[in-house]
């Protein structure tokens, strides 16, 4: 059999991701033709078909997702040895994916990534924005190397390195008009018969208030679940119900808000913003990021601190 090579291995990675061979002809820069003869001349050297097509439907077969998992990893081995060839000769290269929760307040990450991008020009940054448990997985599985998570109090980000950004306490999001706008504070017993708002069930943006709840001994009704922030505040200034959010990042969201109140929680939840990489041998790239924040790895994962934010 005569040798995979990497962009063969691309062209598989690219087709599976699209599930189409224009959209991946696109993506890799090659023409459809090419591309297409590419994993037809590798799947007669292989003795399989790695892809089932029709003239509508493109999928993986069966050998083809086995064949999947090692071509992710051959190429990620590759980049990663150019990376670390660059670096020694110091000069930061490679892939950089970067995962965020979108209730991040700790860190300004759009400013943060234009830091890197001016002091790494030759890294390319990849963003994904999920829930904490995903990223972290994400994190472990080797897709992403670096993330910002936000997890209830008590609880760390498990199989990653993990840095805490900011402690923050959640607040009660009213309408304008609800009997509660303009009181000082609340406490979870008086609210326990309000209609909720919140984050998908089973996330850990929802287990922050649940587990509050929980523990006060209170049952709460949540009507309606989202998946971000914006449309749980929209839903909550058309008076469908309240909110418990993070402190710090729906202040400035809503600030100048006419529809919208917030009211502090004596007994609320609080959560933990972290920073999370890979525990094993962390990139190039990922090293350069981590050092734009003045970040050390050998700190050690119980360390807290806070990263330069200028």
């Amino acid at each position: 059999m005569e040798h995979v090579d990497l962009q063969q291995l691309r062209y598989v990675v690219a087709v599976a991701e699209t599930r189409n061979f224009t959209r991946a002809a696109e993506r890799c820069d090659v023409g459809q033709s090419s591309l297409s003869h590419r994993i037809a001349s590798l799947e007669r050297e292989l003795g399989v078909r790695l892809f089932a097509r029709s003239s509508r439907r493109v999928e993986l077969t069966s050998a083809g997702a086995a064949f999947l998992g090692g071509a992710r990893d051959c190429l990620a081995a590759a980049d990663r040895a150019v990376a670390d060839a660059a670096a020694a000769a110091g000069v930061v290269r490679g892939r950089l994916a970067v995962g965020v929760i979108v209730t991040t307040a700790a860190v300004d990450v759009p400013e943060l990534l234009q830091r890197y991008r001016a002091q790494h020009p030759d890294v390319r940054v990849l963003l994904r924005a999920g829930g904490s448990d995903e990223l972290a997985a994400a994190i472990r599985r080797g897709e992403l190397d670096i993330a910002f998570l936000g997890m209830p109090e008590g609880e760390r980000p498990a199989g990653v390195e993990a840095l805490v950004l900011d402690h923050d306490a959640h607040v009660l999001v009213v309408p304008a008009g609800h009997r509660l706008a303009g009181a000082p504070q609340v406490t979870l017993a008086e609210v326990a018969d309000e209609t909720f708002v919140d984050f998908v069930a089973g996330t850990p943006a929802r287990a922050q208030s649940d587990q509050a709840f929980a523990a006060a001994g209170l049952v709460r009704d949540v009507a309606y679940e989202a998946g971000v922030a914006e449309l749980i505040t929209r839903l909550t200034a058309r008076g469908l119900g309240v909110a418990l959010l993070p402190s710090a990042f729906v202040r400035p969201q809503i600030a100048d808000d006419p529809e919208l109140a917030l009211v502090r929680v004596v007994d609320g939840p609080h959560r933990v913003e972290y920073l999370a990489w890979s525990r094993f041998n962390p990139s190039p790239a990922t090293r350069a990021l981590l050092d734009v924040m003045g970040v050390r790895p050998s700190a050690g994962r119980d360390a807290e601190a806070r990263p330069d934010r200028n």
